[in-house]
């Protein structure tokens, strides 16, 4: 099991929202590319990076951040947030990401994922982001009104490799993860999963991996030091 502390971006800072509110936003360090280094030195071998301009609006302000992150640190970046087209994923490889999250655009646009995955297979990741059990889009906050499970087996059957849950109420909460809809979710899928949302407590950590979850994203709590990333990452190694 890998654990990916996560990098969000607006506004090209490092912040944090509650349950994908926007208004929630808040500054939680002072510079990406420092950040990085601390997650690389406590072990982290993946960053998982999400830009909410991107995710938003479309705005692709934080492009630079993320190179930046990449060649002054050499981590392996995973990045979401606004992509919706080839030539999205073509502009983020080119920036050195080493694997591509897809959310609302997979809603939309299930041609495109088949598309993605014949192109670059086990680098494309799909997010299913789910409030109420149903899958969200735009930032969060749109409702496509599809189950998440029904959703997640569609991407399989296109055969997408990589899936990250996410239950938007746990997101930022330091409540721990859904583990009913995590436990749901892997009994119905055999593709590889990364939870987040809630993860806060080593205690999660193990939790999630005897469900057979492969990776977990941690967001707030590492932040805060409710959780000790180093401990988490030799945990679940």
């Amino acid at each position: 099991m890998i654990v990916i502390p996560a990098i969000d971006l607006k506004d090209g800072q490092c912040v944090r929202l509650q349950k994908g509110d926007y208004d929630t936003v808040h500054k939680v360090a002072e510079d990406a590319v420092e950040t990085a280094r601390r997650f690389l030195a406590a072990g982290a071998r993946m960053i998982h990076m999400v830009d909410l301009d991107a995710a938003k609006d479309g705005e692709r302000m934080n492009y630079g951040v993320v190179g930046r992150v990449i060649r002054e640190t050499g981590a392996a970046v995973e990045l979401g947030g606004g992509i919706r087209s080839m030539q999205d994923i073509e502009r983020v490889l080119a920036l050195g990401v080493q694997r591509v999250i897809i959310g609302s655009a997979a809603v939309r646009n299930p041609p495109f994922v088949v598309e993605a995955v014949k192109a670059y297979g086990d680098r494309i990741v799909i997010g299913v982001d789910a409030k109420s059990e149903t899958v969200r889009t735009d930032g969060w906050l749109g409702d496509s009104g599809e189950n998440y499970i029904a959703f997640a087996e569609r991407m399989e059957s296109y055969g997408v490799k990589n899936i990250i849950f996410t239950d938007i109420d746990k997101d930022g909460m330091l409540a721990g993860p859904n583990f009913d809809q995590l436990a749901a979710l892997r009994a119905s899928v055999s593709c590889k999963l990364v939870a987040s949302g809630g993860v806060s407590t080593v205690q999660d950590i193990l939790r999630l991996k005897k469900l057979g979850i492969e990776g977990a994203i941690a967001g707030r709590a590492v932040y805060t030091g409710t959780l000790d990333l180093a401990a988490a990452i030799r945990e679940a190694e």
